[in-house]
């Protein structure tokens, strides 16, 4: 009977395994939700790399798991992209290709003590460098970061307070390299202990130190989602629909009432009657009201979507364009090279334009919140930045109404709970057709979702809170740290490469001793 390992020498086997096994931690993200399958959803894969005959079939194995976690984590864009998200899969896995060879040089064979230390330090700042690097929006920004997986663990929430997502992902990582550790090198066990005792001894600490948020008053804010509208004319109807939802909100004493994204598909400057409708229903309920704009602008060239800010007089002046565009959803990269993808799938025909600044907004009552648009909630440096500039409340206007029946919206709600705790500014994630959801300045969430169903208007009681985490004011230092490790890891490697190449000193050898010929005797 063949073994496993024999099956495994196909290569085109092994690439099959190896993509299966990268795909696994999508079960940690929403809708599934199974938190704890990603401190060892890695295994499989780590396993594998270790058990690679070379470093560059370790390198393959890393690339196809690289290829299968993308895909699975994007696997809801199939309907838009086509054939296009395995092209997108297979150049972005390669980022995990170097993960794979150190996964075989540190684990491989039957590493010592040291090897198994360095290896719960550099494989997840390994993971932490390809998680920054993919994180460019360019490259289709940090949508599915391991870390973000853990968005209802309270613990792993205080950890956010503290290094952002970028230290649950390294922790998470961490783990799963010592229970690879602990499951198949004798040698490495006790490492492989130390390291999850650390592990614990970190999630405690700060539990108990890292400081929780002071709340300072409360403000009562409103999420209108209309839910699907389609057919011809659906923008006016939908704005209807909004207008009615709307409506219900008076005499409620609300402090501001938050649309979703491309809630009106028309520039206010163009439609002035939409513009006095939406005034009339900030007098009527007493509150500004935050709708968003997807459409050509009449004040400048080129289709926006902006966040903009309605009063009882009109549009405010508070205006906040979107800055960072999703790939091909919203613009296509290099358009004239790969203008064809939008013949096989749902591209964006036309480029949006790019804000160019964030914007911190007062909507009255005393109350600054710092609008972003859909896409760019997912990146934790702009939370950051207006939780710096004074927003004490952050709210991200969203539409995933294409990819409604798929995991994508709920998946979208849960990083809200992320960029709250990071920041210690409680989150207001508002949509046109769900998931919405509401948190608390430390993460954890306030009612109950508005799921992918409903239709209807909802008013949350949101705290405040003053001062800024630990991570709002150090910045991605958990990154820093990652980046610091491998080169000092590299240039060790470095290090030890010149002393075994350079020749040591030649043998001393003996001087050859003087044979000195005695004199022949004469023969008798």
């Amino acid at each position: 009977m063949k073994s496993f390992g024999h099956w495994l020498a196909s290569p085109w086997r092994r690439s099959a395994v190896a993509a299966l096994a990268g795909a696994l931690p999508v079960l940690a993200f929403p809708a599934p939700s199974l938190w704890w399958f990603a401190y060892v959803a890695l295994v499989p894969w780590i396993l594998l790399a270790r058990s690679a005959p070379t470093g560059r079939r370790a390198a393959y194995d890393g690339w196809c798991g690289g290829f299968g976690y993308l895909l699975a984590v994007h696997h809801w864009l199939l309907p838009s992209l086509h054939v296009f998200i395995f092209l997108i899969a297979v150049l972005l896995g390669a980022l995990w290709a170097p993960w794979g060879w150190l996964v075989r040089r540190l684990l491989g064979g039957s590493p010592g003590p040291g090897r198994a230390l360095a290896a719960l330090v550099v494989l997840p700042s390994g993971w932490l460098a390809v998680e920054l690097i993919r994180s460019w929006q360019g490259l289709g920004g940090p949508w599915g970061m391991l870390g973000s997986s853990q968005w209802q663990v309270e613990p792993a929430l205080r950890l956010a307070s503290v290094g952002g997502v970028w230290l649950l992902s390294f922790l998470a990582v961490a783990v799963n390299v010592a229970v690879a550790a602990l499951v198949s090198v004798r040698e490495a066990r006790v490492p492989a202990v130390a390291g999850l005792v650390a592990t614990a001894a970190a999630t405690s600490a700060a539990w108990v130190w890292a400081p929780r948020p002071d709340v300072d008053g409360r403000v009562r804010i409103a999420v209108v989602q209309p839910g699907i509208v389609g057919g011809a004319g659906s923008a006016d109807r939908r704005f209807d629909r909004e207008e009615r939802l709307t409506r219900q909100l008076a005499g409620r004493r609300v402090d501001l009432i938050v649309w979703g994204e491309s809630s009106v598909g028309f520039d206010l400057g163009d439609r002035p009657d939409l513009a006095r409708r939406i005034a009339a229903l900030s007098r009527e309920t007493g509150a500004d009201i935050l709708v968003n704009v997807d459409a050509r602008r009449s004040d400048k060239p080129g289709i926006y979507k902006s966040s903009v800010l309605v009063g009882p007089d009109g549009p405010t002046g508070d205006r906040y364009d979107k800055m960072r565009l999703v790939p091909f959803g919203e613009y296509v990269p290099f358009r004239s090279v790969l203008g064809w993808a939008t013949s096989v799938g749902k591209a964006a025909g036309e480029d949006r334009r790019r804000g160019t600044e964030q914007v911190v907004m007062d909507v009255g009552h005393g109350l600054r919140v710092g609008p972003m648009v859909c896409f760019e909630s997912a990146f934790p440096d702009m939370s950051r930045h207006l939780a710096r500039d004074g927003a004490e409340v952050l709210v991200a206007q969203s539409a995933t109404s294409t990819f409604q029946h798929s995991w994508a919206p709920a998946q979208h709600a849960s990083i809200a709970a992320l960029r709250a705790a990071e920041t210690g500014r409680p989150m207001v994630h508002a949509t046109l057709t769900g998931v919405s959801a509401v948190y608390g300045p430390s993460g954890q969430r306030i009612g109950s979702w508005l799921g992918t169903d409903a239709s209807r208007a909802q008013l949350y009681d949101v705290p405040l809170a003053r001062g800024l985490t630990a991570y709002a004011r150090l910045g991605d230092w958990a990154v820093h740290a990652a980046l610091v490790v491998l080169a000092a890891w590299c240039a060790s490697e470095g290090a030890r490469a010149l002393r075994l190449r350079r020749p040591g000193p030649e043998p001393r050898v003996p001087p050859a001793r003087t044979v000195r010929e005695s004199p022949a005797r004469p023969r008798r």
